[in-house]
């Protein structure tokens, strides 16, 4: 189905992706299961061979419902081509692997995705990269960082766990002038409330996982390339045999058709309950760039068209019998990785790791995902949960980090 792109969002979210014409009037791209496509003729099967790929006519390389995804991912974030990988983390580091080579540098955002830190740390230098961390909220300073072998900045923003909002245009701006790649994971705000390619990012990364499957039943990851870098990124995957499992993606194709009125109550929810921990003396910072004093406020305002309903709180208190409290009270937030999904979730993260941007001497980091259950009611199961970490004896700093330290290690999904 051709679709004009001037159409409203919420149009576009109901009709890219599907073509009924094509499937015998069928609403929805059927599931396709399979891995043997057989050619109708000799003259058939040479005929699909490609250049770079002459067995590509094969199931591990998609399949009308892959296809339909990929195209509608590719849409809505004003994309060239999208591939869908098994996983948001997948999809990060085989991007990685496409831009880099033995001898290149690679700039990371200093809040990135913790998994994707640990990928670069430990498996980059074994192929020769060369990896320094940066300030998110550097700019057009990341000038200063830039060498004559730098290839690829990766970018998360808001960054992970702490949500710093980094100036994109400006950071790609300098990246293109030495020929470098802008990556960014755009998870965050998804597809519809930042619009990467019309801010200088060359290759973004959704978390499908999160807000596109939005009912915490699936594992999926999509990177979106514009046209110049589509032909490295493909080749890379192709040679990797990475490749999704039907039902995954046929469950994000439906996703896609709520994204829209899901993520307005998860902005809605998300922004009433971040200005009501703002208030509480339990809670001495709250890190949310759509609240105004938020240091990413401005630039959040500027670029972005909308929140999500991830943010992240810093308890008052160090003490870690404060901590277990205030979990132990919650009766509607649980406790689990990932977000994006129809539940509220609360995460002890602990202090997070960094390299550049070393945090003040305070409590602990929690990281909340309002999910779609009425505000009113979160705002007082938080608060009533936060009322409990008052009312405990204090711990000396030291104990805290101690306590932390193995927080710190934690896998964050």
């Amino acid at each position: 189905m051709k679709l004009d792109n001037s159409l409203h969002t919420d149009t576009l979210l109901t009709s890219t992706g599907r073509d009924p014409a094509a499937y015998g009037g069928y609403v929805n791209t059927p599931l396709f299961r399979g891995s043997t496509i057989l050619s109708a003729s000799f003259e058939a099967w040479e005929s699909a061979k490609q250049t770079d790929n002459p067995y590509g006519n094969y199931g591990r390389f998609g399949s009308p419902t892959t296809r339909s995804l990929e195209g509608a991912i590719a849409t809505l974030e004003g994309g060239y081509k999208s591939l869908v990988f098994p996983s948001g983390l997948s999809a990060c580091t085989h991007t990685l692997l496409a831009f880099l080579s033995s001898g290149d540098h690679a700039l990371i955002s200093d809040s990135v995705y913790g998994p994707t830190r640990e990928f670069a740390d430990q498996r980059l230098p074994r192929f020769g990269v060369s990896v320094e961390y940066f300030d998110p909220t550097i700019g057009s300073g990341i000038e200063q960082l830039i060498r004559k072998n730098t290839r690829l900045v990766f970018l998360e923003s808001p960054g992970s766990l702490t949500f710093e909002v980094s100036d994109v245009p400006a950071i790609a701006e300098v990246a293109h002038a030495v020929g470098a790649l802008v990556v960014l994971d755009n998870s965050w705000a998804s597809p519809l409330y930042f619009k990467p390619f019309l801010h200088g990012v060359d290759v973004s990364i959704q978390a499908a996982t999160k807000y596109i499957l939005g009912h915490s039943d699936a594992l999926l990851g999509v990177a979106t390339c514009n046209e110049n870098a589509w032909e490295r990124l493909q080749a890379s995957t192709h040679l990797f045999g990475e490749t999704a499992g039907p039902e995954d993606v046929y469950l994000a194709l439906r996703g896609i058709r709520t994204l829209s009125v899901r993520l307005k109550q998860h902005w809605s929810t998300g922004v009433k309950l971040a200005q009501s921990l703002s208030g509480h003396p339990a809670v001495a910072q709250v890190m949310h760039p759509a609240l105004p004093g938020d240091p990413g406020h401005a630039l959040w305002r500027r670029d972005f068209l909308g929140a999500s309903g991830l943010f992240s709180i810093v308890l008052a208190s160090k003490d870690p019998a404060a901590l277990a409290s205030f979990f132990k009270h919650l009766r509607l937030f649980g406790i689990g990785l990932s977000w994006g999904g129809f539940e509220s979730l609360a995460l002890p993260v602990g202090a997070p790791r960094r390299s550049i941007c070393q945090r003040p001497d305070q409590g602990p980091v929690i990281r909340i995902h309002a999910g779609l259950e009425d505000a009113d009611d979160l705002i007082a199961d938080m608060t009533q949960a936060l009322d409990q970490t008052q009312v405990k004896s204090p711990a000396t700093a030291s104990t805290y980090r101690a306590n932390s330290h193995g927080m710190e290690k934690a896998v964050v999904s």
